[in-house]
């Protein structure tokens, strides 16, 4: 019951994938149907992850009352309905109406699922569940580029993308059953509890008072920056500045979202050698060196090959960072610290892209190799000051903890 209720959760993941990076592949061939101003699309990324903000500060007490089950499937539903909405809308206001409750399912499934492997499944699993979701990220865009190419409107890439959702959503409803029985089936609860609470804070202690928080949160905020930015304005920057055809950018920025995947499937298994710092460390290395080859001024294949650089260099750096939360502040205020994080995360895919997007609109979207350099670079600066500070405190994070425990 174990691996089949992991398998589930994967499709489930591969459901809240699919959705997240069409938007940037398609937005070429969009923005000319609508006739719609370049930053339209950040606005529009903007109110899908706004909505996301929103049901992720209430799934804490929607889950409680309905269950992970129940909510994941609602809410692939509730996304598959968005999606075909994108599909008939005729006009842009239409797909600001349906962004909304495309945001809004998928907080809730995403929270739910993350909350209920941490809680059930051993730690590695984090990875490969967040690898899955670069499963969906990856397809979407190639399922884009194919009716893209093919000469039929993007409209019908939504509407492809919307029937894979209603199928997954038929799977997790014919399969509600087998969350109920989890709930009380030992077999599933393989998680044991850690011994050690390295950071005994005082209970008076507010999670924001605590040494290093803010520090952590910064470094969420400028990853989710970073992979969101790259997410949305690959496929513009590779159109308007490379001069490659919307239907091969789509492609190229599908081999973004393919090394995210790829790289969080191979961390599963390094995460038995290797400690979370030094794979974040790694991970931030690699995706700043990616960003930089987007400078070069040489063929196309050095921006295709940044691209994938920093898709496996943003692989481990997320679900690293998720797992490093009770190792550096204690598992008495990590369930706090964890939601203060994903609103945090979520608040840097929301309003980066747009940000970007206006600046561009204003001057040209050449400047986003630049951003993505500069936001790289704050992410690895903010991390390893936080380093420093866990060290100088004496504090043992993720140096002892790994993925095994």
């Amino acid at each position: 019951m174990a691996t089949i209720l992991l398998v589930i959760i994967y499709l489930a993941f591969i459901s809240l994938g699919l959705p997240d990076s069409v938007l940037g592949a398609a937005w070429p061939v969009m923005q000319a149907d609508l006739g719609a101003p370049l930053e339209t699309a950040g606005l529009l990324f903007m109110t899908i992850a706004g909505g996301t903000i929103i049901s992720s500060l209430v799934s804490g007490r929607i889950l409680e009352r309905f269950g992970t089950g129940k909510v994941s499937f609602f809410s692939t539903l509730m996304t598959a309905a968005a999606l075909l909405g994108f599909y008939f809308a005729p006009s842009v206001y239409w797909l600001f109406l349906c962004a909304i409750p495309l945001g809004l399912g998928a907080g809730t499934i995403d929270a739910g699922l993350n909350d209920y492997v941490a809680a059930h499944y051993k730690a590695h699993h984090m990875s490969w569940l967040h690898s899955f979701w670069g499963v969906g990220a990856t397809i979407g865009p190639i399922i884009m580029a194919q009716y893209i190419a093919g000469g039929t409107s993007w409209s019908n890439g939504y509407f492809a993308i919307a029937g894979i959702q209603f199928v997954l959503a038929i799977i997790l409803l014919l399969t509600l059953p087998l969350w109920n029985k989890g709930k009380n089936n030992k077999a599933l609860n393989i998680v044991t509890e850690e011994s050690d609470d390295r950071l005994a804070h005082p209970e008076n202690v507010k999670p924001l008072k605590i040494k290093g928080v803010k520090l952590a949160l910064i470094s969420f905020l400028f990853y989710c920056s970073v992979e969101a930015t790259m997410g949305l304005w690959g496929s513009s920057f590779l159109v308007s500045v490379k001069g490659l055809p919307a239907a091969a950018a789509a492609q190229w920025v599908s081999f973004y979202f393919a090394g995210i995947t790829i790289g969080r499937f191979i961390t599963g298994f390094i995460t038995f050698k290797v400690n979370n710092r030094t794979l974040i460390r790694m991970g931030q290395i690699l995706a700043l060196a990616g960003a930089i080859l987007l400078f070069l001024p040489f063929t196309s294949a050095f921006a295709l090959a940044g691209f994938i650089l920093v898709g496996l260099g943003l692989a481990p750096i997320f679900p690293c960072m998720l797992h490093e939360t009770p190792a550096r502040f204690g598992k008495k205020h990590s369930q706090t610290i964890m939601g203060y994080q994903m609103a945090v995360a979520y608040t840097g895919s929301t309003f980066m892209p747009p940000v970007l997007g206006f600046i561009a609109s204003h001057s040209t979207i050449g400047i986003f190799p630049v951003c993505i350099v500069l936001l790289a670079a704050a992410m690895f600066l903010s991390s390893e000051k936080l380093n420093r500070l866990l060290n100088k405190k004496d504090i043992k994070s993720s140096t002892d903890v790994t993925f095994n425990n």
